[in-house]
């Protein structure tokens, strides 16, 4: 199994979420986020804006469907026509175990 963190511009996040209900990926864990990139925020005028408002969105998936799984995101949370910088950033990590707490029984 592999976790998949996604983190998007906020006015993506709908069109991610429906694409990957769509894609029949359902379990999300949605939550807000701030932070920069590699382009460090923002400067307007005097001003640097460098914690920007993101959603990150937390799911797992079998090692099978990773591609699958990043690749509606990647098209759903880019701007189009070729994307932007602050689009967001995928990160893949390897989920050892889980486990259901209702039922109490380990998943696999």
């Amino acid at each position: 199994m592999l976790m998949i963190k996604a983190i998007v511009r906020p006015e993506k996040t709908s069109k991610v979420l429906k694409a990957l209900f769509e894609a029949g990926y359902i379990a999300v864990t949605k939550m807000p986020v701030v932070g920069r990139g590699k382009q460090r925020g923002i400067k307007i005028g005097d001003v640097t804006y460098d914690e920007l408002p993101k959603e990150m969105l937390l799911m797992v998936v079998k090692d099978e469907d990773k591609d699958f799984a990043v690749t509606t995101i990647m098209e759903a949370a880019r701007t189009e026509p070729k994307g932007a910088f602050g689009d967001g950033k995928i990160f893949i990590s390897p989920v050892d175990e889980s486990y259901t707490i209702s039922r109490g029984s380990k998943e696999l």
